[in-house]
Parts: C-alpha cells; sequence; structure tokens
C-alpha cells in the first residue's frame, strides 16, 4: 500500500470509528430509556440497570455499523474533493478503482468483526440479557412493594400497609388470581421476604387465606393460619420453570444443528431460517455500502458541478438496500427456503452493480428532475443562511 492508499485508509478509519461510536452511543441512550423501568418500576439497582443495557450493545454495532461506513466514506470523499484533493489525485492517474483498496482495507476489518458479533457475540449478550431479564423479575418482588399501593404481576396482586426497617410487612394484602376458575386471597396481619435454599419466600403470619371456585356468586371457603410459606420464586419464571429462549437468542451453532435436524413444526423451523440468514447476510452490508458511496462519489468534480444530488441519490440507494434486505431477511427467508437467495442476492448484486459503475462497465446518470430539485433546494438553504 503507497502512501496515498495509507493515508486514505487512516483517514476512513478514522471517520468510521467515530460515526461508530457516536450512533452506538445515540441508540443505546434510547434503548437505555426504555430499560430504565427495570430501576425504577421494578426497584432493581443501578448495576443491574447498566448490565441489561450494556448487553443490547453488540446488537446495536449490528445495525448502526453499516450505516457508519457509509457515512464515513461518503464524508470522506466530499472533503477530498472539496480539498481538490481528488482532481489532483485524478490528473495523476490514480483511478477511483485504485480508490477501493484503502476503503476496502478498512472495510474488510469492519466485515470482519460485525461477523464474529453477529455469530458469536450477538447470541451470547441476547441469551444472557433474556436471563438477566428473569432474573430480575424473579427478585423483583422484595423491591418493588410499595406501602399503600396496589400492585399486579404475573397474575398476582400485593398491597402492604408499612414497610419497616427491619422488613418486617404489615397489613399484607395477595391474591392469586392465575386461573380462571379460582381466586385465592391472602390476608395476614405481618410477614416477611426471605431467601430460602428453594428460592423467595414471603412468611405469612396470623392470618387467613380464601378461596373461591366457580366465580363470584359462588361459595368461598375460609381458612386461618398462624403462619403460612407463600412461594415467590414463581413470579420470575413459567409454570414449566424454564427460560423460554427465542431464535435471536440462542447460539449460532445451536441455530445450526436444528436447521440441520429439521423441525416438524414449520413456523419455527421458519424462524430459525430467518436468523440465521439475518447473522450471514450482515457482514455483507458495510461492502455494499462503501461501494455504494464509491460508485457516487469516487469521481472527481469541480465546484460547479454539484455533490448534493449524488449524496441524496446515494442514501436512497442504501435506504432501498437496507429495507429490501430487512423485508428478505424477516419475511421471505422465514416463509419460503427461496427467500434465502434473495436475502443473499441483496447485497451482493448491489455491491457487483457498484463495482462495475466504479470500473467504468456501467454508467448511471441521475434524472435531470432529480438533479435539478436537489440543486433548487441547495440554493434555497443557501440563501436563507445568508438570510439569517
Amino acid at each position: 500500500m503507497n502512501l496515498v492508499s495509507r493515508y486514505i485508509a487512516r483517514q476512513f478509519g478514522f471517520a468510521f470509528l467515530v460515526c461508530l461510536v457516536v450512533l452506538t452511543l445515540l441508540a443505546w441512550m434510547v434503548g437505555a430509556l426504555r430499560e430504565f423501568n427495570v430501576m425504577t418500576s421494578q426497584g432493581q439497582s443501578v448495576l443491574v440497570f447498566l448490565a441489561i443495557s450494556a448487553l443490547a450493545l453488540p446488537a446495536l454495532v449490528v445495525v448502526v455499523a453499516p450505516l457508519a461506513i457509509f457515512l464515513a466514506a461518503v464524508w470522506l470523499l466530499q472533503r477530498l474533493n472539496a480539498n481538490s484533493e481528488l482532481v489532483v489525485l485524478a490528473a495523476a492517474g490514480y483511478s477511483p478503482t485504485r480508490l477501493i483498496t484503502p476503503f476496502a482495507g478498512i472495510t474488510g476489518l469492519a466485515a470482519l468483526g460485525l461477523a464474529a458479533i453477529t455469530l458469536y457475540a450477538q447470541p451470547a449478550s441476547q441469551h444472557e440479557l433474556t436471563a438477566w431479564r428473569v432474573a430480575a423479575a424473579a427478585d423483583v418482588v422484595q423491591h418493588f412493594l410499595k406501602e399503600g399501593q396496589f400492585t399486579t404481576m404475573r397474575g398476582f396482586t400485593f398491597h402492604i400497609r408499612e414497610r419497616q426497617t427491619d422488613g418486617t410487612l404489615l397489613g399484607i394484602f395477595v391474591q392469586d388470581a392465575r386461573q380462571k376458575d379460582k381466586t385465592s386471597t391472602y390476608i395476614a396481619g405481618t410477614g416477611k421476604i426471605v431467601d430460602s435454599p428453594t428460592g423467595l419466600v414471603l412468611i405469612l403470619n396470623n392470618g387467613s387465606l380464601q378461596q373461591q371456585e366457580g366465580g363470584a356468586a359462588s361459595d368461598a371457603s375460609i381458612v386461618t393460619f398462624e403462619q403460612y410459606q407463600f412461594d415467590l420464586s414463581q413470579l420470575g419464571r413459567d409454570d414449566n420453570d424454564t427460560i423460554s429462549y427465542k431464535p435471536r437468542d440462542r447460539y449460532t451453532s445451536e441455530l445450526w444443528n436444528t436447521e440441520l435436524a429439521g423441525l416438524k413444526n414449520t413456523a419455527e423451523r421458519g424462524r430459525i431460517r430467518g436468523e440465521l440468514v439475518d447473522r450471514f447476510t450482515a457482514p455483507l452490508y458495510p461492502i455494499a455500502f462503501m461501494l455504494i458511496a464509491l460508485a457516487a462519489l469516487g469521481q472527481a468534480r469541480t465546484t460547479r458541478q454539484g455533490r448534493a444530488s449524488a449524496i441524496g441519490f446515494a442514501i436512497l440507494i442504501v435506504l432501498a438496500v437496507r429495507i429490501l434486505g430487512f423485508i428478505a431477511t424477516q419475511s421471505l427467508s422465514v416463509h419460503s427456503a427461496g427467500g434465502v437467495y434473495i436475502a443473499f442476492s441483496v447485497p451482493i448484486v448491489t455491491s457487483l452493480i457498484s463495482l462495475a459503475v466504479i470500473t467504468g462497465l456501467l454508467r448511471l446518470s441521475l434524472p435531470r428532475g432529480l438533479t435539478s430539485w436537489y440543486s433548487d433546494l441547495t440554493a434555497r438553504l443557501a440563501n436563507r443562511t445568508a438570510r439569517a
């Protein structure tokens, strides 16, 4: 790699890292706000909140990395052209085809990193994230009970009159309405949540149990007790006491072995196939987006030749390709095995067409209407800026 290629690769790599960090932080902040209820309404600590939100970072990187590659390429090519560096390189015989080398080096590293994330890091983080959420739900009762408030979770309704400093609960009301035709109501004067070998247990003292079957018009049976142990571990798990992992939460090797073995459940097999296709096609999009940027902006242009229309056209192409890829992976490949070929062909065909444009084998020209529209829009924005 010569001096010019190293210079372009260094600038492109730095711009890519900046775009990746900024976009990932913005997306993480939006997702963290949604997870904030884990710390507030469920009473979890800041550590649990940060751990749960941080486990979503690999999934965010998969989404923003191709966009970061495209934005970095557009920014660098625009800056090189504005500083007349592309013109000098073109005059020295540095063709747009040779520009692929420095851009391809950084993009290749990004694609390899993205492949490692989609195949290994993201499934592991999603798997752990699901386990964290289940654990947080199982531990929620001893934190989220508020004095004088009714709280409902998984068919249970809780109410306490007062919580003392030593953890003793006063005036306890618990209603179990999980079954449609059976309701159990526990009322106790005092109680306390303890951690037993079998899980969290709410010990109720000096209370009564009221059971009613067959609806509100049926008779109810009332039993008094001096002490009763109410199992709280059932709140965090399903009735079968197992964590249900979706295809997105499962490891790639597990999905691959399941797909090869075959499933009688056609819908589940389709979801597994779609998830595998999504993981294997994700590393192809940084390459396609980089080539789109080079095809649109790799040619040197004078200051009289506007590049706003080329940038806008490249953005539209990127959006269209990403939407088509999303439809192919999340819908077509799920419902039909033929959708797998479409999902892989979207980034591959886009890359081949972009390469043909860069090498001059294919020439594309923007519609005059689109070019004039962008020119008028740019002129209006410039006039408003000057007036302001």
